[in-house]
């Protein structure tokens, strides 16, 4: 007769279990105290196995119970010549799991899972083992398992991604690319640490490196998507969008930044590049969908994390007999060893620190309630240097997120997730006398609420609305010396309330192979009345998907405010059509191939905003130009990538996009290619787990020069002069190439994980536009370009607790 043990008395029980066992000839007896409680005294002459709670469904299956807290405890017998067999697999996604590391702790003895994932551990004496199952990538995994003489069992082991969050269970094998949403892209498990780079530890660097996306500038986390800059992009966590979740001085939109949120506390992320599903609101080049996790609810973990930019803390547990958990991560930074690498002003220094708290509770099995906080703090200072009386000698940007949310579940087939959300952003810059050359105070009330609903298995419906209480203060001076005095540049000021619904129903066939999605999306904004009517449909056959939408982002608060703006700005509009194919090779490794188009209209442009040749004469553009609705145009293009995402030997993709756009601003009628194409773009990633306890990854990426934003033409090599026409002289090529390897200590009660990363291995000369610097009335301009990251040697570690 097999029957499992043991649990903690402070843990659920497992009800309608007997326990029997024997260590070293010594018989333990147990007790039941009250409906369902089982208390296992300890043994009189072993210590007491490591404590762990059962989760396993009612009845308890008789081979084997997994527990929380990455404990699994095993009652094997009859278990003949002391052997102890098994299977490791990815939690995620079911696939077998080979170089694994298994170990008993006492007496010693180890072995390395095979090509299927299995293990045999030969010749154990009898009594109570805690085994280790590790290996890089992944979280260490205990095991308490008690050996009886007899025929050996086979047990299987589920280890949960590094990156991933800790789940009370793991019970559907959902395949590599389950993660993403219908016609997106997904980062996942150990992608997301070894993309995100050591070096500034920003989960955004990781989207970068995704197939489409174009990052030329090393300094900023933000990225552009087939021609469209990251204004025209969404970032949305748990659902709200974002307005400006960036470390950076907010009045210079070239200035470095690094993202607002730690990589640790994200549970998933997903980049839609159009067309936009009916869900994602005010955006019209993309949406990256971001979700935040619970903290563990199985054990109180903390991992702490240094890199050569910032240090940071994670920490997280349940909550009172696991109804509920909590978390908290805090990041600062020094980031003076970059800064000393890539700046000429070294008198220059910048930080930041920020910090996020969530803690959720479960009111009952169909009622959760949430709260979470993330604050953060940036700064400019310069210490040493001349400086002219409108330069930026100190900048200040404060961020707040506050948001408490309910999940309700009344059944299996419906859910109602609610949340009510604050966000509030301030910034103040100064000169060096000290003073003001520009603050801002910007702020929403947010309500929003969003349903699923599975009328049948095969036809699921979702549905949602928004409301966004808007308010915005922001101005810009100019100094001047005789006499002193400040001189107002731009200022705006105002409030707005944005409404918003969707609604999209989606309809399964034969096996799945056939899917049609068809849904929209309603907007409307206060401020100058107008209404946005956003249709979406898809159809995917047999591995062909042909998607179709429209979307609206409205006008900012300063476009509508601002000196140069007006109530009257319509919202910009897009149309979106992709065309892609997929097939698997085998069940990891997949083929895509992408036709886009995506057709503006309606987007903003100051016409009269730049420097620029005008029959033969050099134009002086206006300090407060108007702001029009004046662009149309269209960038289409075509994308291909082959992925193999694996636990075992190599994973990664190589992917090549073609950008072609051209514009029109009806205004002044001139024509132009978008100011973020990139015709040609190759993104290579590729990470290979080489033994147990090491990793290596890489990443290259290349592109075509952007263009030189403005009018520009090169007579001769570093010699520029204002043009009639614009986005005419193109940035060189980008090319980039990072090596990461990741080394783990797996000691008794601490996991220790270093970190070693070379940046730009080899050296290639990158180049951003800084400003537009200044010209003269011969038409002679000096853009100042920047050059982006040198080579640079990085290095990191954790310690997980």
């Amino acid at each position: 007769m097999f029957t499992p043990a043991i649990v903690e008395e402070a843990y659920p029980p497992i009800p309608l279990v007997s326990i029997h066992s024997r260590a070293d000839d010594a018989a333990r007896s147990v007790s039941v105290s009250g409906p369902n409680r089982i208390i296992t005294p300890p043994s009189p002459s072993r210590r007491r196995a490591p404590a762990a709670s059962a989760v396993c469904s009612r009845p308890c299956n008789p081979e084997y119970v997994i527990f929380r807290g990455g404990a699994l405890l095993l009652l094997l017998t009859p278990l003949g010549a002391q052997t102890i067999t098994g299977r490791v697999l990815d939690a995620a996604t079911g696939e077998p799991v080979s170089g694994v590391r298994v170990e008993i702790v006492d007496p010693p003895a180890q072995t390395l899972t095979g090509a299927q994932g299995r293990f045999d551990l030969r010749d154990v004496p009898p009594g109570l083992h805690l085994l280790r199952i590790y290996t890089t990538g992944y979280q260490i995994t205990r095991l308490a398992v008690h050996v009886e003489p007899g025929a050996a069992r086979e047990i299987e082991v589920r280890l949960q991604p590094a990156a991933l969050r800790r789940a009370e269970s793991v019970t559907v094998e959902a395949g590599p690319y389950a993660s993403e949403s219908e016609g997106s892209l997904a980062l996942a498990g150990p992608e997301l640490t070894n993309l995100a780079s050591v070096l500034t530890d920003d989960p955004l660097r990781a989207v970068q490196a995704l197939p489409g996306v174009t990052s030329s500038d090393d300094f900023q986390s933000q990225f552009a998507l087939r021609g469209a800059g990251f204004r025209n992009i969404g970032l949305y966590l748990d659902g709200v969008l974002l307005h400006s979740p960036f470390h950076g001085v907010q009045s210079d939109p070239s200035s470095a930044s690094v993202t607002l949120f730690n990589g640790d506390a994200l549970d998933s992320i997903n980049l839609n590049a159009g067309p936009i599903p009916p869900a994602f609101a005010d955006r019209t080049a993309g949406a990256l969908d971001l979700r935040s996790r619970e903290g563990s609810r199985d054990r109180v973990t903390a991992r702490l994390i240094a890199s050569m930019s910032n240090v940071a803390a994670l920490a997280e547990g349940p909550l009172r007999r696991r109804k509920g958990s909590w978390l908290v991560a805090a990041r600062k930074s020094y980031l003076q060893y970059i800064i000393n690498r890539v700046a000429d002003d070294q008198g220059l220094t910048f930080g930041f620190s920020d910090a996020q708290v969530r803690v959720s509770y479960d009111l009952t099995a169909s009622s959760q309630v949430s709260a979470s906080l993330l604050h953060g703090a940036s700064g400019l200072d310069r210490t040493r240097g001349v400086f002219g009386p409108n330069a930026i000698f100190t900048s200040d940007y404060q961020f707040t997120l506050a948001q408490a949310a309910w999940k309700y579940t009344p059944n299996s087939k419906a859910l109602i997730v609610s949340r009510g959300v604050w966000l509030g952003e301030r910034y103040d810059d100064r000169n060096i006398e000290p003073v003001t050359l520009g603050g801002g105070n910007y702020g929403e009330w947010i309500s929003n609420t969003d349903a699923a609903m599975n009328w049948t298995a095969r036809s699921p419906f979702e549905a949602g609305w928004s409301v966004r209480r808007l308010r915005e203060d922001r101005f810009t001076v100019r100094r001047a010396l005789n006499p002193p005095r400040s001189i107002p540049v731009n200022a705006a000021r105002g409030t707005g309330l944005r409404l918003g619904g969707y609604a999209q129903q989606s309809w399964f066939f034969g096996e799945g192979q056939i899917r049609l999605s068809a849904g929209g999306r309603w907007d409307r904004h206060d401020v100058n009345g107008l209404a946005a009517v956003s249709p979406f449909a898809s159809l995917a056959v047999r591995g062909i998907r042909v998607a179709w939408g429209q979307s609206a982002q409205f006008p900012e608060l300063a476009d509508f405010f601002s000196i140069g703006g007006r109530r009257s700005l319509r919202p910009e509009r897009s149309r979106h059509l992709s065309v892609s194919w997929e097939r698997r090779i085998r069940e990891r490794t997949r083929v895509r191939v992408e036709v886009f188009e995506r057709r503006d209209r309606e987007q903003l442009f100051t016409p009269a905003g730049e420097p620029r040749l005008v029959n033969g004469r050099v134009f002086n553009p206006s300090l407060t130009p108007r702001i029009e609705n004046s662009v149309e145009g269209r960038a289409r293009g075509w994308q291909v990538f082959l992925q193999r995402r694996s636990a075992n030997r190599l994973a990664g993709w190589v992917s090549y996009s073609f950008t072609s756009s051209r514009y029109r601003d009806a205004a002044t009628g001139l024509e132009f290619p978008a100011d973020y194409e990139q015709r040609h773009a190759v993104n290579v990633y590729g990470s290979w787990r080489i033994r147990p306890t090491v990793n290596l990854s890489a990443k290259w990426l290349y592109g075509t020069g952007l263009p030189l934003r403005g009018f520009y033409r090169e007579e001769s090599p570093g010699v520029i002069f204002l043009s009639s026409e614009r986005n005419r002289l193109r940035l060189p090529s980008y090319q980039r190439t990072d090596v990461r390897l990741n080394k783990t200590f797996p000691w008794r009660r601490v996991h220790f994980t270093l970190f070693a990363e070379a940046i730009n291995v080899f050296a290639h000369d990158n180049y951003r536009l800084d400003d537009f610097g200044s010209y003269d009335q011969s038409g002679r301009a000096r853009p100042r370009l920047e050059k982006t990251l040198p080579f640079i040697p990085s290095a990191g570690a954790m310690i997980e607790f």
